[in-house]
């Protein structure tokens, strides 16, 4: 299966069958849902320019958030609809890769994880020794995410930015 651009708002993965359809399986970008379409083999398929471009998280503002360039300096303005639950691990100079379609920012992709201090946290109480016991901490970002008991406020954790979910110390 060879993966290819259809359009501003899907990517696909073709597959030819029988030499009259060709099978694609569609990931919507906004969406993230994926789709199986079938093609004939005269159908046209309009494909698109996606480019990935580097940029590092600077700062947040009321025009949105600012990302930087890395290698010309160039400061790009995203808007928070864009992205999403992404806005919840974004730390100064956070590398990040942006996916633009024909020009277009359509998605922000984050590392798989990320460090981030843990701001305010309840003591865990003594005693509490069950199994994968776990208590709420308020992250640097405002995020709360539940962390072990013996995560203290001031430390440095790390966080699956695919899930949300506390993956250890940092």
């Amino acid at each position: 299966m060879a993966t290819l651009p259809l359009c501003s708002k899907c990517i696909i993965a073709l597959r030819e069958i029988c030499g009259r359809f060709v099978q694609a399986i569609i990931r919507y970008i906004n969406t993230g849902k994926s789709a199986d379409v079938r093609f004939g083999s005269t159908d046209k398929v309009e494909l698109v320019d996606i480019n990935r471009s580097h940029l590092e998280f600077s700062y947040k503002d009321h025009n949105g958030f600012h990302f930087m360039d890395p290698e010309t300096y160039e400061t790009v303005t995203l808007q928070d609809n864009l992205l999403g639950d992404a806005k919840d691990f974004l730390v100064e100079n956070l590398p990040v890769q942006v996916l633009y379609a024909e020009g277009k920012a359509v998605q922000v992709e984050l590392p798989a994880s990320v460090s981030l201090k843990v701001i305010e946290s309840a003591e865990g109480v003594r005693g509490d020794t069950a199994s994968n016991v776990t208590k709420p901490a308020k992250l640097e970002t405002g995020k709360t995410i539940n962390v072990p008991l013996f995560i203290k406020e001031g430390e440095t954790i790390k966080i699956d930015t695919r899930t949300g979910a506390y993956m250890g110390r940092a």
